[in-house]
């Protein structure tokens, strides 16, 4: 059974069930992403972070009339009113590219589409929704406006439905990639700088800010950063930490909380196919803000 070390991955997502005491590792696991042919996701799971891990066992496999064909990118998955609901990024192949949400009645699927197509702008080139549940217990999708499409990549929020199936109110603007200090361009569009967003993923710390961790280019190449909503609303204003919080060839990254109550980041490294693998470090509370911290790790 393989290690965390020989699983090649990107975007990997770490779920905690508590319903079966059982991590699920899931990711963008294509042979290709890039280009090639999407087929689906794949899952491991084991029973604790330091062995072996069982798998690939298939989540989701694109069924016949799939409206997507590549890039099958970023699953996550969430634990939302006794079922498990999916979130990840398809695209067509001719242009059209979005967040699907799917869902199951277990964390090793199969997950089914219950939305019509992708819940993001149908006109918008969007990639890595994320379901954020505001103080209400109301959903949102959080999600990028693709930089190849607006050259300022975005980070955007939208509310969803109680049901997921669709959004329901207009797409709000929460930054753009260049206004945190920690970007750097990389490539442009119609010949000016361009700055990526990735991987928005978000947790409310103890004092009721709304924390932002997603990913960008930086000094040493793919990183991960972190902004602030103090007012704990997903639609801020919000702040940016001056400094990445991962800041070399790492990145798309996601927090979960361990059985004994420990937090990790979890994101992929190096940032070249087919070198990814997770990285598993652990990160603590430190204020208004996250520190990562060293914890004896094997995998």
């Amino acid at each position: 059974m393989p290690r965390l070390s020989d699983i090649r991955i990107r975007d990997p997502f770490i779920l905690h069930d508590e319903q079966t005491a059982t991590y699920y590792l899931y990711g963008t696991t294509d042979a290709d992403p890039w280009d090639g042919p999407g087929t689906g996701f794949a899952t491991y799971s084991a029973s604790d972070l330091t062995g072996d891990w069982t798998g690939p066992a298939s989540a989701f496999v694109a069924p016949d009339g799939f409206w997507a064909t590549t890039q099958f990118w970023a699953p996550e998955v969430h634990r939302y009113q006794g079922r498990y609901v999916m979130f990840a990024t398809f695209a067509d192949g001719a242009g059209r590219r979005g967040t699907q949400v799917l869902a199951a009645d277990s964390p090793r699927g199969p997950f089914l589409p219950i939305s019509d197509g992708p819940v993001t702008p149908p006109s918008w080139s969007c990639l890595d929704g994320t379901l954020h549940l505001d103080s209400a217990g109301d959903p949102w999708l959080v999600y990028c406006h693709e930089w190849t499409q607006v050259g300022d990549g975005r980070i955007v929020a939208q509310r969803l439905s109680h049901d997921l199936g669709e959004t329901t109110g207009e797409p709000a603007i929460l930054f753009t990639a260049s206004q945190a200090r920690w970007t750097r361009p990389n490539g442009t569009v119609d010949g000016a700088p361009a700055f990526v967003t990735d991987g928005p993923f978000l947790i409310t710390l103890p004092d009721g800010t709304l924390a932002m961790i997603w990913s960008s280019f930086g000094d040493d190449g793919y990183a991960l950063g972190m902004s602030l909503s103090p007012g704990g609303s997903v639609l801020g204003p919000w702040q940016h930490e001056p400094e990445p919080l991962w800041r070399r060839d790492g990145g798309h990254g996601m927090l979960f909380t361990d059985a004994g109550g420990l937090m990790y980041i979890v994101l992929h490294g190096p940032n070249a196919t087919p070198s990814e693998r997770t990285i598993l470090h652990g990160v603590e509370i430190a204020g208004r803000t996250l520190r990562l911290v060293r914890r004896a790790q094997s995998g």
